[in-house]
This record gives structure tokens, C-alpha cells and sequence, in this order.
């Protein structure tokens, strides 16, 4: 069996592996990164033969990391290990993939959608309802990108309404306030101003991943197709993207308990500081990071960076994503708009959901 991990930024492992009553008898770790000793390499296939199946990540790379510290120790490698580009934990990670309790990009077809405009709270429903089938086995991987034509505030799932939106503000510019389901910061989103996507997928794609490495690894075609439109990005932090102008990007994930994983982005493409000071308790110093360093700007990293439309950025960023996976083109279901429907009258356009921390 063999599996494949790309790190993030990083060099492709792979791991060929044969198993007997239980355990791992033959492995083969092999890939386009650098590593110092040679003799390295057979030091780690020979820390992984023998373990469980079963085995997890975390011990998969203990064994690697002490089968090599011990080696050091003991004078089998004469010089110190150096691995570039990879590291024991991606080596794990390739070999879960191989002994298929992971799965990778390459392994799913991925549904694309790109419905027209929505209210906000159907906008946050779907985000539940469309994890929800997948974990049911009623859908499959699934790209959204979202549109609206109101202006609202999506708040996340652990922060306070009182802390993060004033209630004068709100009413001034008519703005409807959701709260999601996912964690992370609130959002401030007027049509036509910010690109945002939902990417729901199986557990088994982040399978043996950190929640920053999730990140990074469902993030990592945004980089490629931020390039394509003429923008130099990075990952900042946990779960921003930023490039030398200022963050751009931030993300959120929420995993059920089924077995599906929901993560998405807020890009700012041209945003009016102003008014989302006026809706949001903003500090500036927190403003700072979001490309502006005064508040009567505008956070426009994606439009002033690549002088395109907004339309024309999301064709882009689908071209991209197609160029990387398989992809069927798809559309929302009549079953799945009216879960979001009964879901807004019980959930995302009820008062106490919207104020469960107050």
C-alpha cells in the first residue's frame, strides 16, 4: 500500500508499507526532500517496521523521532540528522494515508457551487446543513462560494455579541448579525466587498493533522491561486493569510461528530473601514493587521493588489482548484435549502442562538 503527504510549503513524502497480522513488516519512505545522513533514511523505515497498524500519528512519530535520536546517541549516524523539508510527523502521516485510515486530495471528487444571492442566516445554515450530509453519505466533498446582497455580521461561535457588535451601528447601516457555527472572529460583509468559501470534507482528509496543520493543508491552493491573480501570500499564525500588504484572509473549521470537517474563508477585497468600525468593536491596533493603518481607508488587499473584479478573482480561484483536484460542477438541493429554511426559523434567525454568549 502506498500513501502520500504534501507539507504544506514543504516536500512530498510518500510511504510504501506492507502489513502482517497486525503490523507493519515493510516500509519504505521515500520522497523529493533533503535529508542528512543518508543512513537516516533506513533508520526510519526501520523504526516503523514492526508497529501496530493501528498506530496513530503522535506514535508513529515518536518512533521515528527516538529510532533517530538514538542513532545520533549510539554513533550509528556519525553526523547530526537534518531534515528539510519534511519531518517525522509528515512521515506518519504519509504512512496513516498508506494504511488507508487517511485519505488524500486526489482520493475524492470534489462537488463545485456557486449559487446565486442568499440571506445571510440561509448562508450560515448551509454551512451546517452541507456538513451534516456528508456526514450522513448524502453528499460528497463540496466547494461553496458564497453571495448576498445584504449587509451583515457573521459572528463566531464562542465570541460575545455585546464584545464584538454595536447595536447602534447595526441599525445605522441595516446590517443583519449571524452567529456560526464554526469558531473564529466575526466578519463584516457588504455585496461585492469580500470573497468567502465553505469547503466541507471527511475526517479522513485531516486524519492525523493538528487543527494548525488542517489549516495549512486545506488552505494550501488558496497560496496557488492568489498567485495565479498576481498576489505573494503566506500563512500567518493559526489561521490567517496574509501577504507583505497585510493580512488578507482568516479561517474558521467546525468537525461533527460524523465524520465531517467544515472549513472556511472570509477574504477582504474591498472593504470600507469605516463603516465596519461603526458596526464592529474594532480596536485599531486589531485593525492594523487587516491592511490599513487608519480608519477612514479602505481594506482592500485583493482589489488593489490585483486590479481585478470580484468575479473575475473567483473564476480564477475555481480554474485553480480544478487545475489541482477532480471536480464535478453541482448546485444546492431542494432537501438541502429547505433544511436551511427550517434551520434560520429554529437556529440562525433565532434571537437566543444569535445571543448565546451574550
Amino acid at each position: 500500500m502506498r500513501g502520500e503527504y504534501k507539507v504544506p510549503g514543504g516536500k512530498l513524502v510518500a510511504a510504501d508499507v506492507e502489513v502482517a497480522g497486525g503490523a507493519l513488516t515493510r516500509v519504505s519512505v521515500s520522497g523529493d526532500f533533503f535529508l542528512e545522513p543518508d543512513e537516516a533514511l533506513g533508520v526510519i523505515d526501520a523504526a516503523l517496521r514492526g508497529q501496530p497498524e493501528g498506530a496513530r500519528v503522535p506514535d508513529l512519530t515518536a518512533a521515528v523521532e527516538s529510532a533517530l535520536a538514538r542513532a545520533e546517541a549510539d554513533g550509528t549516524l556519525d553526523t547530526p540528522v537534518h531534515m528539510v523539508g519534511f519531518s517525522a510527523e509528515s512521515v506518519a502521516i504519509a504512512v496513516r494515508r498508506a494504511l488507508g485510515h487517511a485519505t488524500s486530495w486526489q482520493d475524492h471528487t470534489f462537488e463545485v457551487i456557486h449559487p446565486g444571492p442568499l440571506p445571510p442566516a440561509v448562508l450560515g445554515a448551509l454551512d451546517q446543513v452541507l456538513t451534516e450530509e456528508l456526514a450522513a453519505g448524502r453528499r460528497g466533498p463540496t466547494l461553496r462560494f458564497w453571495e448576498w446582497t445584504e449587509r451583515a455580521v457573521f459572528i463566531g461561535s464562542f465570541q460575545s455579541l455585546r464584545n464584538e457588535v454595536d447595536p447602534e451601528g447595526v441599525a445605522k447601516h441595516d446590517v443583519t448579525v449571524v452567529r456560526r457555527i464554526s469558531g473564529g472572529g466575526a466578519m463584516f460583509m457588504e455585496a461585492g466587498n469580500c470573497i468567502t468559501f465553505s469547503l466541507v470534507v471527511p475526517a479522513s482528509l485531516v486524519d492525523g493533522l493538528s487543527f494548525e496543520q488542517s489549516y495549512r493543508f486545506l488552505d494550501d491552493w488558496v497560496i496557488g491561486a492568489l498567485a495565479d491573480v498576481g498576489v505573494t501570500a503566506s500563512f500567518s499564525g493559526l489561521n490567517d493569510v496574509a501577504s507583505p500588504a497585510g493580512k488578507i484572509a482568516g479561517s474558521a473549521q467546525k468537525r461533527l461528530a460524523g465524520g465531517a470537517v467544515l472549513h472556511h474563508m472570509t477574504m477582504a477585497y474591498d472593504i470600507d473601514a469605516d463603516k465596519m468600525l461603526e458596526v464592529l468593536r474594532i480596536g485599531r491596533e486589531k485593525l492594523s493587521d487587516k491592511g490599513t493603518a487608519s480608519a477612514n481607508k479602505r481594506v482592500d488587499p485583493v482589489r488593489s493588489q490585483t486590479g481585478m473584479a470580484r468575479e473575475d478573482v473567483i473564476d480564477a480561484f475555481i480554474a485553480h482548484f480544478r487545475s489541482r483536484y477532480r471536480t464535478v460542477d453541482g448546485e444546492l438541493r431542494p432537501e438541502e435549502l429547505a433544511r436551511a429554511e427550517q434551520l434560520v426559523a429554529e437556529k440562525f434567525g433565532n434571537p437566543e442562538w444569535t445571543a448565546r454568549v451574550p
